[in-house]
């Protein structure tokens, strides 16, 4: 997603619904080979001559229509942001490190002594009506995010570092006063003022500063309260990367064509078709070679690994798969999270028990051919020393469960355990729709809660729509007690973006004084030091995984299928825009 942390990072992952089968008969020989097989492949296709021309298909994997919302600040699904990738470029490249570069639509340089970051646009990065961006292009997603009226999810108390964005927010300022325009709106530099400066700051994905422009000459006469909703941002939204909107047929398909002003020079293929399918028809499609780049699931991968003509590419996303506990409620007067004492869910020994009751290894080596893992802690292994190889998480253990269960008072009354006041306990599970493995993977946990004596209940009986899904966690439904749900993360890891008291996205509600400390301090001055960051993200592990307001489940390979007669389709961090390909590179080979 071409968004800084509090985006990418909060960006809903539209693989947030597990993907699994059950009842698989894989031997456990032959789950093992294909995740031995899912390791060893490539990061890209090979690397050939590129011809001009051709129609790229592209396949969304969802089951059901993108929302259609194309605008980083004020998106907030992984759908839609894959929809939009052929023409979403962030302002700035970087290494496989994930480091920022000035390689980029922009470049950047920061200047700890003066608490300021410089962003500067190069000429001739222009939009695809071929205006230049400009200064007032950076400046605007910052009020596009901090004013109230466009109920922006993405805003978080990381942007109010810097200076004046948080009285914008309040409604106490007409401008944000840290944002500095030293050649004017139409210059291509701005000036970030920041109170403090982070040690995430260098990284993409940070959350502290955006990593998007919004074209403002075309935004501008929109009231904030209809941007969302307006024409600019659902049919004729305006891109500066490689490719520009055709045609969208709603929910559908999105037709894209070269936008003739980009400023690498003119884009390889003559077109690229952003198409929805269903997970469950996906391998059909690439089996069939409907599409050229596809997404496999992976309960599906034995149905589609030797299919001819194609060139299989990996990796392990930055992402993860969880189960949310609310245990409160967004409160939009006070901008923040705010636990309720008295939530059926905010009982410590009640979620770590069913967090133990859940057999994920089990279901995830027997049913996935070996392409889904469990993981200990919500930092995954590919943030090396940030990540605690030494934390167990929640490893399936009954007898732990029932014990945790009987020394809290939740007896049992029958069938069912009770409440320790010895009222009745129904707790309702939302999952989303998937794959055709989701229903059993749901059923599977709802049946190992029930075997410690939780009457668990599927909400309304059926799996909910994706868009409602997320509809019902962020206006935190009553009827909703605990979730299965996932994140695509950024490439910076602090979470506070995600887990903050002050963010949105915290889905869980969960806002304790130990969470502020821990996440404060992962992103103090302090945090420079490398080791003492690591130590502070360990400690945020450990304090997470002990309380459980949101239980780490796991990840999968990313496995994807592209058409052999393409190149220059790579899954590497210095290929990508913040988490997505730059399509300016693929092309047909001759």
């Amino acid at each position: 997603m071409n968004k800084t942390k509090i985006l990418r990072a909060a960006g809903i992952a539209s693989a947030a619904a597990l993907t699994l089968v059950a009842c698989g008969k894989n031997s456990n020989t032959a789950n093992n080979q294909n995740a031995k097989t899912a390791s060893k492949f490539p990061q890209a296709v090979p690397v050939k001559e590129t011809k001009q021309g051709g129609t790229l298909k592209y396949a969304i994997k969802t089951d059901t229509p993108f929302t259609g919302v194309f605008s980083d600040e004020l998106s907030t699904t992984a759908i839609d942001s894959s929809v939009a990738e052929p023409g979403e470029e962030s302002l700035f490249d970087t290494d496989d490190s994930y480091k920022i570069t000035n390689k980029g639509p922009a470049t950047m340089k920061l200047d700890r002594n003066a608490k300021t970051i410089t962003i500067t646009v190069k000429k001739g990065v222009k939009w695809s009506d071929g205006k230049q961006v400009t200064a007032k292009d950076l400046e605007y997603p910052y009020e596009i995010l901090a004013n109230k009226k466009t109920k922006a999810q993405r805003y978080s108390s990381q942007l109010e570092e810097i200076e004046g964005v948080k009285e914008y927010h309040q409604g106490k300022s007409k401008t944000i006063s840290g944002i500095e325009m030293p050649d004017g709106d139409n210059g291509r530099t701005v000036v970030l003022h920041f109170k403090e400066m982070k040690p995430g700051m260098l990284y993409s994905g940070n959350g502290y500063f955006w990593e998007s422009a919004a074209p403002y000459h075309y935004l501008k006469n929109i009231p904030f309260e209809k941007l969302q909703s307006s024409d600019q941002i659902r049919k004729k939204p305006l891109y500066f990367g490689p490719y520009k909107v055709e045609k969208i047929v709603r929910g559908q398909s999105v037709t894209w064509v070269p936008n003739k002003y980009y400023w690498r020079g003119k884009p390889k293929l003559d077109k690229i078709v952003s198409q929805v399918i269903s997970q469950n028809s996906i391998s059909q499609g690439i089996k069939s070679r409907k599409f050229d780049v596809a997404e496999v699931v992976n309960d599906q991968w034995n149905e589609v690994k030797d299919t001819k003509g194609v060139n299989f590419v990996a990796q392990i996303p930055l992402a993860y798969h969880y189960i949310g506990f609310k245990v409160g409620k967004w409160d939009a007067k006070q901008d923040k999270n705010v636990m309720n004492p008295n939530a059926k869910m905010n009982n410590k020994a009640l979620r770590q028990a069913m967090g133990y009751a859940v057999n994920v290894d089990s279901v995830d080596q027997h049913y996935t051919s070996g392409l889904s893992f469990r993981i200990p802690t919500l930092i995954p292994a590919q943030f090396g020393d940030y990540f605690d190889k030494d934390a167990k998480g929640y490893n399936y253990n009954l007898k732990k469960a029932n014990q945790l269960l009987d020394k809290a008072g939740y007896k049992k009354k029958g069938k069912w355990r009770v409440q320790p006041n010895g009222k009745p306990l129904t707790i309702n599970f939302m999952a989303m729709t998937g794959s055709s493995a989701q229903e059993p993977t749901v059923q599977n946990y709802i049946q190992q809660w029930q075997k410690i004596g939780l009457n668990v209940k599927l909400l309304g009986g059926r799996l909910t729509e994706f868009n409602s899904f997320y509809d019902k966690i962020q206006n935190d439904d009553p009827q909703v007690d605990i979730y299965m749900a996932g994140w695509s993360l950024a490439s910076e890891p602090s979470p506070a973006s995600m887990y903050g008291e002050s963010s949105p996205m915290n889905y869980s509600r969960f806002a304790t004084s130990k969470n502020n400390k821990l996440l404060n301090e992962i992103d103090s001055q302090k945090s420079f030091n490398h080791s003492y960051r690591v130590e502070k993200f360990h400690q945020w592990q450990e304090y997470m995984n002990d309380q459980a307001y949101v239980l780490p489940l796991d990840n999968s390979y990313k496995v994807i299928a592209v058409n052999n007669k393409l190149t220059g389709y790579s899954t590497k961090p210095s290929d990508n825009s913040n988490g997505h390909q730059l399509w300016y590179k693929v092309g047909f080979i001759k």
